[in-house]
């Protein structure tokens, strides 16, 4: 059982290198299987308060500790946004010798294409799954974040080669809790951080609706991967229980 505080991720920037105009250390193994259950939790300011409760206190911050009387808020005056509003940046650039320019890019709440994600799934040797239920599970998520591939060379406008290289998305109360599914990324960008950066701007979007409790599941072999991004396997011993058919 694991229960180690982590700051929260501070920046998305990365470390300029001579080839994708960054630098990454970490390694990208994506899950499958899933196994542990993984609590992101907080350890640095937000919004000005200090996260301090435990993590089941965290959960029920709505109820006051005698759970009799509910809190209850005066309601905002400020019009609030149900989803998080679309997002979309070049996150790298690459330059090659015959003047091709690739842009990795960013991007949140467009539409995600069901055939390009189940052959992305295919490449990553994830099985698959019903169209129909992929596109199901992406309508009803909270959050949807992509990366697409997009090269083109000087002079083509309008002539891009875009492709989806990778793909997460996030369901949510939209109040206070939120899970992370579906982390995936091509085979063949793994190992730059496009992984890491993709999951560190799906928390701090997440935080910034107020949403705290971020959970997600995750086969053994990449807990230390979101151990480093801040998730915590067994908080206060605390346990992911799964329900099977006794038949």
């Amino acid at each position: 059982m694991l229960t180690h505080n982590v700051a929260a991720p501070s920046s998305l920037c990365p470390i300029l290198s001579n080839d994708w105009h960054f630098h990454v250390s970490d390694q990208l193994i994506f899950p499958h299987n899933l196994n542990p259950n993984l609590f992101w939790r907080a350890s640095r300011k937000i919004k000005g308060c200090r996260l301090k409760a435990s993590f089941w206190e965290s959960i029920r911050s709505g109820i006051l500790k005698n759970n009799t009387t509910q809190i209850v808020e005066p309601p905002s005056t400020l019009e609030e946004e149900e989803e998080p509003l679309p997002d979309e940046f070049v996150l790298v650039e690459k330059s090659q010798p015959d003047g091709e320019i690739e842009q990795i890019i960013f991007s949140s709440g467009g539409d995600v294409d069901v055939y390009e994600l189940q052959a992305l799934c295919d490449k990553v040797g994830w099985p698959r799954r019903p169209l129909s239920k992929l596109a199901a599970a992406l309508k009803n998520s909270y959050m949807v974040a992509a990366l697409h591939s997009v090269k083109k060379l000087p002079g083509s406008e309008g002539n891009e080669q875009k492709r989806l290289i990778g793909m997460a998305r996030a369901t949510s109360d939209h109040a206070f809790n939120a899970t992370i599914w579906d982390v995936l990324v091509d085979p063949s960008y793994q190992g730059q951080g496009l992984g890491k950066a993709m999951v560190e701007k799906m928390i701090r979007t997440l935080l910034q609706r107020d949403i705290g409790n971020i959970t997600l599941f995750a086969d053994s072999q990449v807990v230390e991967f979101y151990r480093n991004l801040g998730f915590e396997p067994d908080p206060e011993g605390i346990k992911g229980m799964f329900w099977y058919p006794r038949y």
